[in-house]
């Protein structure tokens, strides 16, 4: 068994589906909203207890501290022996694009229905911008983030459009405000123009 990444945006689902994957073996969780230096270093720890049979470490959280992946980077390249890793995260942004290059990565469909984006992004016009921040200027936080992977997903995968690293943190930084009910307006305007003059430069 290998190491990996699993994307899902509900990571509850994500962790149940391991466990099920995964029953009988030794398995243990690491879970928390934000993936912090501490828990860096008590997954480190715990990788290093030597096991006479595999060991799978899972590491699960919405969000993870730069620093704190930075810290993991070695060990994820080189993880001691018997020990597997799987990282879970929402979405590809939450990750740093170095630790995205260490481990496959696999993707898991949320049993949310994803809402639909009606707007075409290969062709996103400005006007069709406006229409839409307008349509959905009073969004919950649970609706917008929902919106936000939506869109990120509609664009990377359906529309092809290329984003930096830049932009793909600012799609983060986003689903990060609106979990703390930042507007919708503000923050669907901001990522849509991003998507805008991406498509713009290609």
């Amino acid at each position: 068994m290998q190491s990996k990444i699993i994307l899902c945006p509900d990571i509850e689902i994500a962790i149940s589906r391991v466990r099920e994957k995964m029953e009988g073996a030794y398995l243990k969780l690491f879970e928390c909203e934000e993936f912090k230096i501490d828990d860096a270093k008590g997954v480190t720890q715990e990788a290093y207890i030597a096991e006479s049979r595999q060991k799978v470490i899972v590491i699960a959280a919405q969000r993870y501290r730069n620093e704190a992946q930075n810290a993991l980077l070695k060990l994820l390249e080189e993880p001691p022996r018997n020990i597997v890793f799987i990282v879970i995260a929402p979405t590809k942004t939450a990750l740093l694009a170095t630790i995205l290059s260490r481990i496959p990565l696999e993707r898991i469909a949320s049993k949310k229905q994803k809402p639909p984006i009606e707007l075409d992004l290969q062709h996103l016009e400005l006007e069709d911008i406006f229409s839409f921040v307008k349509k959905h200027a009073r969004l919950g936080k649970g609706e917008l983030s929902q919106m936000i992977e939506a869109l990120l997903d509609r664009a990377l995968f359906d529309a092809k459009i290329s984003l930096n690293e830049r932009e793909l943190k600012q799609f983060s930084h986003a689903f990060h405000l609106a979990q703390l009910n930042a507007r919708s307006q503000t923050l669907l305007l901001n990522l849509l123009l991003i998507l805008y003059h991406a498509r713009m430069r290609a």
